[in-house]
């Protein structure tokens, strides 16, 4: 079995809405860090966490195809529980929460959950500003993004 593929990732904004950054770390073994980051003039938090994991999973697939194991590190309990806690109970609701409201994001959810069936994704969670040298650097690469899109 090929080694897993470990890829971090945060996202952020300043206000919420406001101007936000995103960022993804890929780490394969025996290469340097591939490092990815962006961001938007007007965006939410959650928003910004989600596309930092579907920019890191679009390019792992594109380097490495797509039956290698991924694992995906976020500091989002949003990311990771929406994933694999309350993802099935949203489908099978149509795409509502338990309180029975639309599904915020649905369109990032769909990308993700269409991921998270074709690929072996295991996805953990890392507590944010904890010391972990990988989500330490996506969040810099985050605030140098959400600096960049706020003087836009």
């Amino acid at each position: 079995m090929a080694q897993r593929l470990d890829i971090y990732t945060d996202g952020g904004c300043t206000g919420n809405p406001g101007p936000g950054g995103w960022a993804a770390v890929i780490l394969t073994p025996g290469e340097d860090p591939l490092e990815l980051s962006g961001g938007a003039d007007s965006t939410t938090n959650n928003r910004m966490e989600m596309v930092a994991v579907l920019a890191g999973l679009k390019k792992a697939v594109e380097i490495h195809g797509m039956t290698i194991p991924l694992r995906i590190h976020t500091d989002s309990q949003y990311v990771q529980k929406g994933i694999t806690q309350w993802m099935k109970g949203w489908v099978a609701k149509g795409w509502r929460t338990a309180a029975g409201k639309p599904v915020k994001n649905k369109d990032l959810w769909l990308m993700i959950k269409d991921a998270n069936d074709r690929l072996d994704i295991d996805w953990t969670w890392v507590k944010g500003h904890a010391g972990n040298e990988w989500n330490e650097r996506c969040d810099v690469l985050v605030g140098l993004q959400r600096e960049l899109f706020s003087t836009k």
